[in-house]
């Protein structure tokens, strides 16, 4: 009888123990946190010390250009606008992009001089022409953080010098570009590739060596300081996937982009990528109570792609657990169920599934027959 147990024992264990035998090793990293990701879903294919809180040195200008971004998206300002350029901004230490005290400079010029040359000198005056003065932005920074669900970051200045009280995480940094690159993809585009860029006759080549390294990495920004050690947040596409990294305190410039790409091609080698759903397409249509509309269409606002170890994909299976009872209003947008994946039986992963449309709430008649239905449901 024990015999049977103990073989019973083994045989349910069998399943779990070759999926963990098949499953790819994620490499070791000269560095002191760093985190993998598949951009189309958000899942974590490698990390070390993910939320360990560290200084973000020049990573920081990710959310400086984010906000940027978004003034210009909602008409604050405009790209060819001239800004005057403050002492404070003319003064900033550490990288600059030499922009003099008491002149005009272009909006898009203070992009490219913070994007390409992690000019200091240039989040200054975006800061103050945005929000009038670095210490108001740093307020917009820390609400967009926790907006985006930067948990665990805070923010002080604009451009990633030193302070106490500024700090965020490898998971947070990589919810920062991702919402970057998927808010803002024609700016991303248009910036984050540029290899040099120059300005007051100084011509200063991007941070980034990936960029010329590897043709298939389009972005996105290194940071430096004593504390912090040498990061760099960088993202590759190839075919439909994108993958994204972020590797912080190696020891020197050529270690970030050793060890970054290292990550990225571990991710590219080891996994498939399963594209499940496309953006915009219904996974089920849910219910709705008291609502103009009984249902409403549940899905992804972006292609949903999974990173599945390859030869593995046949054995997915999904279960959608919508949020019932769903009452009106629902807005377009709202997380409404979660897509629960598994991996031959065992639990893969869990997302957000979110309203294609909004329903608005139903009128007074309406909602007395759905009152009067949930009481017998």
């Amino acid at each position: 009888m024990r015999f049977l147990r103990s073989l019973l024992a083994s045989l349910l264990l069998f399943p779990v123990l070759a999926l963990a035998q098949q499953m790819p090793t994620p490499p070791a990293l000269a560095a002191k946190s760093w985190l993998l990701i598949e951009s189309g879903s958000g899942q974590v294919l490698a990390a070390q010390a993910p939320d360990e809180r560290l200084e973000p040195a020049s990573l920081t200008k990710l959310m400086t250009a984010y906000l940027t971004f978004a003034a210009i998206k909602q008409g604050t300002i405009k790209l060819d606008q001239t800004v005057p350029v403050s002492e404070k901004a003319w003064k900033a230490p550490g990288s600059r992009m030499f922009i003099q005290v008491n002149t005009q400079v272009k909006v898009e010029d203070l992009i490219k001089g913070m994007i390409v040359q992690s000019g200091n000198d240039a989040c200054v005056a975006l800061a103050e022409v945005i929000a009038g003065g670095e210490e108001n932005f740093a307020q917009m920074m820390n609400r967009e953080a926790q907006r985006l669900g930067m948990k665990a970051s805070s923010f002080r200045n604009a451009s990633g010098l030193p302070d106490p009280q500024h700090y965020t995480t490898a998971r947070d940094l990589a919810t920062l570009a991702g919402a970057l690159i998927r808010d803002f993809p024609e700016e991303y585009s248009k910036y984050y590739s540029l290899k040099e860029f120059r300005y007051n006759n100084i011509t200063q080549p991007n941070r980034n060596r990936l960029l010329f390294l590897d043709p298939t990495v389009d972005g996105v920004k290194t940071g430096f300081t004593d504390a912090a050690g040498y990061c760099l947040i960088s993202s590759a596409k190839r075919g439909p996937r994108r993958l994204l990294s972020v590797v912080l305190g190696a020891a020197s410039d050529g270690v970030r982009a050793q060890e970054s790409l290292k990550l990225l091609n571990y991710g590219f080698q080891f996994y498939d990528a399963v594209q499940l759903y496309a953006k915009d397409q219904p996974v089920s249509n849910l219910k709705v109570w008291k609502g103009g509309s009984s249902t409403v269409k549940a899905g992804f606002q972006g292609d949903f792609i999974l990173a599945v170890p390859k030869g593995f994909a046949p054995r997915l299976q999904t279960e959608l657990v919508s949020q019932q009872p769903l009452m009106a209003p629902v807005s377009a947008g709202q997380t409404i169920a979660t897509l629960k994946v598994s991996l031959d039986g065992k639990p893969y992963g869990e997302y957000p599934v979110v309203a294609l449309e909004a329903v608005p709430v139903a009128g007074a008649i309406g909602r007395a027959i759905d009152s009067v239905r949930l009481w017998f449901k």
